[in-house]
């Protein structure tokens, strides 16, 4: 398969946003829970139905020794300080890839400021967390190990990091998997980094109700649901921001959450954090919209327990404050429309990440 660097990428991403997205088969079969790699090894990860293929990057292309590699360091613990928090931690397979908290809790019981945001479908992202400071997804795996808050004891990030490449080394188990994952057995935490978001790139959502509807299947929405997809698209113009194949612009927008209409504060700055720049401040990255029924809580803060409440705050055009989208207006959605909205996200749900489990046994 044709690679591109993830600048052109996240071009070829955006353009089949609008509307060039061809179908893709289903995925093969997943693994036996404690099996190898979930794909045959002469061959990439068959993506399902509705997403486009992954553009792998330049300097990190797949390998089924990669992947597994990088499913190994997912799972295992020991990458913190005290063996206590693994990125599965936060980000569950049997929960959707999130771990259904308002906000996640980290290294020694601490709790962080953001709900876990899933890691389904970030092969086809670009920048990564709630706003956006990590330009990548290898970028995206070192950022827990050297925050004091998740995955490190220590306050120095570098220090963080040295510490983890430090703990794998001693470990021999991973020589072998390092080299055949990279050939050789130098442990680093750049390889530490590719290898984690090698496994992330395979895992998928697709092949939902809507998916199938849209090549032809019928019979795959309900009348409510289909009821909801004239909502969504028309009437409440939910794609405005939530569009393409992965139901996401990767844009970043203020819709009122975290904001105090008496203070004239936001509990969290959110992008401006990043940019430093005022029309960002309250700006948070755009989710997508695929397994959503399955992902709550809802929004950065996780202050939305059910799709209900979500939909209610679009309804009333959300929390007005001096920096909201412009977008965000009041919808006067009747009981039942709200209701068919509800019944078309959960239509988004899929399979390509039912299979994925955490290994039985670690390197040793």
């Amino acid at each position: 398969m044709r690679r591109l660097t993830m600048t052109a990428a996240a071009a070829m991403g955006l353009a089949l946003s609008a509307g060039l997205v061809a179908a893709r088969t289903e995925p093969t079969a997943g693994p036996s829970p404690n099996s190898g790699p979930a794909w045959p090894p002469e061959q990439e990860p068959e993506v399902p139905l509705g997403l486009i293929p992954v553009f792998w990057p330049d300097d990190n292309p797949y390998s089924p020794e990669k992947a597994e590699l990088g499913r190994l360091l997912y799972f295992d613990s020991r990458l913190s300080s005290d063996n206590s928090i693994s990125c599965a931690s936060c980000h569950e397979p049997s929960k959707a890839f999130t771990d259904s908290s308002p906000v996640s809790t980290g290294i020694s019981a601490q709790k962080g400021g953001r709900s876990a945001p899933t890691v389904i479908n970030r092969a086809f992202t670009t920048l990564q967390f709630w706003d956006g400071r990590a330009a990548s997804l290898e970028e995206q795996a070192i950022g827990p190990l050297a925050n004091p808050l998740e995955m490190t004891l220590e306050d120095d990030s570098s220090k963080a990091h040295e510490a983890v490449v430090a703990r794998l080394v001693e470990i021999p188990g991973y020589r072998p998997r390092f080299a055949s994952a990279f050939g050789d057995e130098q442990i680093t935490l750049d390889r530490v980094a590719k290898a984690i978001a090698t496994f992330e790139r395979t895992v998928y959502s697709g092949n939902s109700p809507y998916d199938r509807f849209k090549s032809g299947d019928e019979s795959a929405l309900t009348e409510s649901q289909r009821r909801g997809m004239d909502v969504f698209f028309n009437k409440a113009a939910c794609d405005a921001c939530h569009l393409g194949f992965n139901f996401s612009d990767e844009s970043f927008v203020n819709i009122g959450i975290g904001y105090d209409p008496d203070t004239g504060v936001f509990t969290d700055p959110g992008r401006y954090a990043v940019t430093k720049s005022e029309r960002d401040l309250g700006a948070f990255k755009t989710p997508t919209l695929r397994e959503v029924e399955h992902s709550s809580p809802y929004m950065h803060d996780g202050s939305f327990a059910t799709l209900e409440e979500v939909v209610e705050h679009y309804d009333k055009g959300g929390i007005p404050n001096p920096h909201i989208d412009q977008r965000m207006k009041p919808l006067n959605m009747s009981a039942t429309e709200k209701a068919d909205l509800v019944a078309f996200l959960k239509a988004l749900g899929g399979e390509g990440w039912q299979h994925v489990q955490a290994p039985s046994e670690f390197p040793r």
